[in-house]
């Protein structure tokens, strides 16, 4: 083969969108990084198992495998899933410039910004593979977890509600002087409706059961109707009725919103702004979190190939220390930012995405010096 067909194909791979060297950059990310994962939630498994064994030996073994188990473990790894990111980055990068790899892939003529090209390609893999997993397949699976971990080892599901005063739909305001979720009972239930500001019907029951969606049963009734000066009373015993709220509307348990898949999550957040509800800045963070995720798996990337890709004295063991460190200082800041949101002292995606920001320009600033 001639020089002129060599440099040709030589100038053909480097220019390509995807060649044989990315596509083996990107086997060894992915492969990392599933490696990983599986290491350490082999690790968490078994602190699980420990902490909780007596829970375990109490439930049905099928219902801790295929309830909990089952949907515990790609829950945890979705979670965790920026520092799966790190660790494979710091990971493999650090052994690449260990054997001179990436001194060999420079010294070819390929630019820093290039070699990058591969890492990002990996990076929006896992990033989407994160925000489907986190949107739609892992919400529905929660359920079941969280049903599992309320029955045998900590309920924590609230099933009573007093004192709840809500509006239902645009001149309308409910109250419950208590509900109870066991029975879907309520008790002294009264409807007012307001039309320019007047009450135009009230309606009062003695107790009220829910059924479906927005089906109500309301007992021992009684309804106000209001026109002009004249008052207009039925009563009854019992009446089938519609009324646009249901009790997760008013009881709100730990860990609510992680069963919500992320259109479920906006309808929610909207409807409940709408009625006046304040207390759903947990749902608005875990909204917010599943798209800062999926950017934090860009900037991670980024980071940890700017700070493994040149040898440094103490070699991959340096690098990796650092790289935990900064990983779970991330998910640290993270924690710190959503307690700011939940006690009103900043928004929910502004808390969210702080850790992003600041992240992005240590970033920015590695990526520059690492290209030099």
């Amino acid at each position: 083969m001639n020089k002129e067909k060599l440099a040709a194909m030589t100038s053909f791979w480097r220019k390509a969108p995807v060649n044989i060297l990315d596509m083996y950059i990107i086997r060894k990310f992915l492969g990392t990084y599933m490696f990983a994962i599986m290491l350490i939630l082999a690790i968490t498994v078994m602190f699980d198992i420990n902490e909780k064994l007596e829970s375990f030996l109490q439930a049905p073994l099928k219902a801790t495998v295929f309830d909990y188990f089952l949907n515990f473990l790609p829950y945890f790894a979705n979670q965790f899933s920026p520092l799966f990111t790190f660790i494979a980055v710091i990971f493999f990068t650090s052994k690449l410039a260990d054997n001179s790899e990436i001194i060999a892939m420079l010294s070819s003529g390929m630019s820093f910004r290039r070699l990058l090209r591969p890492y990002m390609i990996s990076a929006a893999i896992i990033a989407a593979g994160t925000f489907v997993l986190g949107a739609y397949i892992i919400p529905p699976a929660n359920v079941k977890r969280i049903d599992y971990t309320n029955t045998y080892v900590r309920n924590r599901r609230v099933d009573y509600g007093d004192n709840i005063m809500m509006q239902v739909a645009p001149g309308q305001i409910a109250y419950m002087s208590r509900y109870d979720n066991t029975t879907k009972t309520g008790y002294r239930f009264s409807l007012e409706e307001f039309k320019d500001k007047k009450l135009v019907s009230r309606l009062t029951a003695l107790s009220i059961k829910w059924d479906t969606l927005y089906q109500w049963q309301v007992r021992d009734y009684m309804i106000r109707d209001f026109k002009g000066d004249r008052e207009f009373i039925t009563k009854g015993n019992s009446l089938d009725t519609v009324i646009p709220f249901e009790p997760r509307d008013f009881l709100i348990s730990r860990n609510d919103q992680e069963t919500l898949t992320s259109p479920q999550l906006q309808e929610y957040i909207s409807r409940q702004k709408e009625r006046g509800v304040a207390n759903i800045k947990a749902f608005e963070i875990e909204y917010e979190k599943r798209y800062a995720m999926c950017a934090a798996a860009f900037i991670l990337t980024i980071i940890g190939m700017s700070l493994s890709s040149k040898k440094v004295k103490g070699g991959m063991g340096m690098n990796i220390g650092l790289g935990l460190v900064l990983s779970f200082s991330y998910i640290l800041f993270m924690t710190v930012t959503s307690s700011f949101a939940i006690s009103g002292l900043t928004s929910p995606m502004i808390a969210m995405w702080i850790p992003n920001v600041l992240y992005t320009i240590i970033a920015i600033i590695l990526y520059f010096k690492a290209a030099r």
